[in-house]
């Protein structure tokens, strides 16, 4: 199975790229953050013939996601469970019976200095005690989305030039890193350890790409039983190519 997490950054804005992905088919789920449309107004007549069934948690003009399978999804959850809020972020669910996928789309956070950057840790912190319980389940249960945490200065083209920025605070990496330590694995990380790439690259700056300005903050986690069935990870750089390219890559990843 081959799974594919992209930020489309509005889905009927980038609808045609998109298309692109479910016509070539190489992924059998796809999971999509900050699709930026209310449900009763996502497309679905425009991705219905390509064969994928589709769960959507829907927001108007912000966040939003949703999940692409060719296999059923089953037993759905919308919204983080035991954590109130207003914003489209979460869905989990379970694919082909087997696997258990949660797609997010982790508040941004601003700065440090900004009243979004409570909202970020407190919601990481509720993301926190919902994933504890799958951690050591012997169910396969992956998380992938945009985490909005570039994790290391590993993972920043420029670390100076984002200190004070709350995709890099430390409060928000140590939130994250105390996920890896509890026994969740960044999968991409953990395949290339010495590698520098990122997810996403600014629209500013010129070619940006070229000069790999750019910042990893789109992550598949895995817990101990799906692991041991992952065998590949890699960023996908066609989303960015695109004529009409979101600011993220894909990020692939392919399990048995």
């Amino acid at each position: 199975m081959k799974i594919l997490t992209l930020n489309i950054n509005s889905i009927r804005a980038h609808a045609e790229s998109f298309i692109d992905i479910l016509r070539g088919g190489e992924y059998d789920v796809i999971l999509v953050q900050e699709i930026k449309v209310e449900n009763a107004n996502f497309p679905h007549n425009i991705f219905d013939e390509y064969g994928y069934n589709v769960k959507v948690f829907g927001q108007k003009s912000w966040n939003g996601v949703a999940i692409f399978s060719k296999y059923s999804i089953e037993d759905t959850v919308i919204g983080l469970p035991a954590y109130p809020d207003i914003n489209a972020r979460f869905i989990e669910c379970v694919i082909d019976g087997h696997i258990r996928m949660i797609n997010v789309y982790m508040p941004n956070g601003d700065t440090i200095d900004s009243p979004k950057f409570p909202y970020k840790l407190e919601w990481m912190r509720a993301f926190t005690n919902h994933i504890n319980q799958y951690i050591n389940s012997p169910e396969k249960v992956i998380i992938g989305g945009d985490f909005n945490v570039a994790l290391t200065d590993k993972d920043v083209w420029k670390p100076a030039n984002y200190v004070g920025i709350a995709i890099a605070a430390p409060q928000a990496r140590e939130i994250m890193q105390n996920w890896l330590d509890a026994g969740w694995v960044d999968v991409w990380r953990t395949m290339h350890p010495d590698e520098i790439d990122y997810t996403w690259y600014g629209y500013r700056g010129g070619d940006t790409i070229g000069k790999k300005q750019g910042l990893r903050l789109d992550y598949f986690l895995a817990n101990h039983a799906a692991m041991k069935s992952i065998t590949l990870c890699e960023i996908d750089m066609a989303p960015r190519l695109a004529p009409k390219p979101t600011d993220h890559c894909g990020l692939m990843l392919k399990i048995d």
